[in-house]
């Protein structure tokens, strides 16, 4: 299992191969050999809880049924969500927080990162863009919790 710790400089988790899978920070790029889902479920036991319980934290607060953005850590409001299924070990994460703009680019999707670093990802704009919509909701739902303790 990957050991890779995702921080507020990891922009996207995207597949290569069938076992293995390029992070992209900040400023810097890595290889491991993990799959996305795997690396986001290590991650989720890393900073406190399992994918599974915040799959249902996810579900509790916004209502979403599929496709669940995750928070991977609460404190630094880190929020990943996948472009595909999670029972497919070919999705990308892409952490919210970091994104600048999502742009249509031909039949694919174009992600600007605040860095102005980008990343041209092989899904739908339409896809990410909701997926992107969902986050929010989350992040939205998250800090309205945060406000009331």
């Amino acid at each position: 299992m990957s050991e890779y710790e995702i921080n507020e400089a990891t922009q996207v988790i995207r597949p290569c191969g069938s076992n293995a899978s390029i992070i992209c920070e900040e400023d810097a790029e890595y290889e491991v050999s993990d799959t996305t889902n795997n690396i986001i479920k290590y991650n989720c036991t890393f900073y406190g809880s399992s994918y599974a319980g915040r799959c249902e934290g996810t579900k509790a607060l916004t209502g979403l049924k599929t496709k669940y953005p995750i928070i991977i850590e609460e404190s630094r409001k880190i929020i990943f969500f996948p472009t595909s299924s999670v029972r497919c070990n070919d999705s990308i994460w892409i952490s919210l927080n970091q994104i600048k703009e999502i742009e249509k680019y031909g039949n694919y999707c174009k992600i600007t990162f605040n860095n102005n670093k980008s990343v041209i990802l092989p899904t739908s704009y339409y896809l990410v863009n909701n997926q992107y919509y969902r986050a929010m909701l989350l992040k939205a739902k998250l800090y309205e919790r945060i406000k009331e303790i």
